[in-house]
């Protein structure tokens, strides 16, 4: 039978299938639900259970990822594996606006069939690769494990639902940095994922364009149905620069420099996993706050600001800033000092509006984050580089 898995070729970097990226499709709607939920429930519990969905989701997604920097994507087996796990992303993303709710166990069934299903076509897809193999041996002990949390966490009481999930999540997301130790099985090591380190940072790329995508999307549909004021539009196109100083956050130098060095590093497989794993969902999340920012600008560009709409609005670029930082520590070792003192000036300025000190308005409050992050992009792109 022809090998499912992807014939590596040296100095070249695997390409991006266009079924990976109608993979991704179900995941914009993803993100799309859990923007909705924070936007309806924007308390400290509301924000707790999207961070728990964010989690799931975007576990739900890399794994899938690393999967498909294995397999070569243009063989058929592969392609319906795909499809299936779309159908059960699709049935996940459903479920999430009401997964604390009356469809926990379908949120959770859909997950871990997501988990365990994937895992199950590797052993069989990767059977003639004994590390790889065991590799997967490993995960499936594991995803089967957090299984059982998620599914009692879906029968669970709702009000008992969020301790149980944050129990499973914690088993997810320790699988990795403990190498998947399993009992007669050992320990992973990242020597051994072989992993192409320009594919995986593509991937992960097109994923941040999807929640930036989200973005524009939400405000988008928010502006158009607004009456087009001078407050309103200020508040849209504040919302789209802060947007386009993300994306040029992300993909300017720093993006193309640790693509290159991932795929020229000698464990790729221990980059992949902090810059390409972990890292991402902080950034991620940042994204995803934002976008729920501009939602309350447009609504009420002008007055005062509540604490929801602060925490949002600067807490959002905040967590972005933060995210990319991390992220560069993550593959150079050393952290994006001007990225952090601008995170650290969005805090003190959110600091001092939810106190008192500043009365600026939401509008105020979003032309003051804008200007932060594009200052930060033009800085970026003007400086040498080293």
């Amino acid at each position: 039978m022809v090998s499912l898995l992807r014939t590596r070729v040296k100095g070249e970097h695997a390409r991006v299938g266009f079924v990976e990226l109608f993979f991704d499709l179900v995941f914009v709607f993803a993100i799309t639900q859990i923007s909705h939920l924070l936007i309806e429930h924007p308390t400290p519990l509301g924000a707790l259970e999207a961070v728990i969905l964010l989690a799931a989701v975007w576990w739900s997604w890399i794994y899938t990822s690393w999967v498909t920097n294995w397999l070569d994507v243009e063989r058929t087996p592969v392609r319906l594996a795909l499809f299936v796990i779309m159908a059960a992303g699709l049935v996940m993303s459903i479920g999430l606006p009401d997964a604390f709710g009356g469809r926990g166990l379908v949120f959770a069934c859909a997950f871990v069939a997501i988990h365990v299903g994937r895992s199950l076509f590797m052993l069989w897809a990767a059977r003639e690769d004994q590390i790889l193999r065991q590799n997967f041996q490993r995960i499936l002990c594991w995803t089967a494990f957090s299984g059982v949390f998620w599914v009692v966490g879906g029968i669970a009481n709702p009000d008992h639902r969020l301790f149980i999930w944050l129990a499973a999540l914690a088993v997810e997301y320790a699988g990795p940095a403990l190498g998947y130790r399993a009992p007669g099985l050992g320990r992973a090591s990242t020597a051994d994922w072989t992993v192409e380190g320009a594919h995986l940072a593509e991937r992960v790329g097109l994923f941040v364009i999807i929640c930036l995508g989200e973005t524009l999307l939400v405000t988008g549909a928010t502006f158009a149905e607004l009456p087009w004021t001078l407050p309103t539009i200020a508040a849209f196109t504040s919302s789209f620069l802060t947007t386009i100083a993300m994306w040029q956050l992300y993909f300017g130098a720093k993006h193309d420099a640790a693509s290159d060095f991932i795929a020229h590093a000698e464990d790729a497989g221990s980059i992949a996993r902090r810059a390409y794993t972990y890292a991402p969902i902080v950034l991620i999340a940042g994204i995803i706050v934002s976008a729920v920012g501009d939602e309350f600008v447009l609504a009420h560009p002008l007055g005062h600001a509540e604490a929801h709409v602060v925490a949002a609005v600067l807490g959002g670029p905040a967590i972005f800033l933060f995210g990319s930082s991390l992220a560069a520590y993550c593959v150079w070792g050393r952290w994006s000092l001007d990225r952090l003192a601008g995170c650290g000036l969005l805090v003190l300025l959110a600091l001092a509006a939810l106190m008192g000190g500043a009365h600026l308005s939401p509008l105020w409050l979003s032309l003051i984050s804008s200007a932060v992050l594009l200052a930060l992009a033009v800085w970026e792109a003007l400086r040498p580089r080293d």
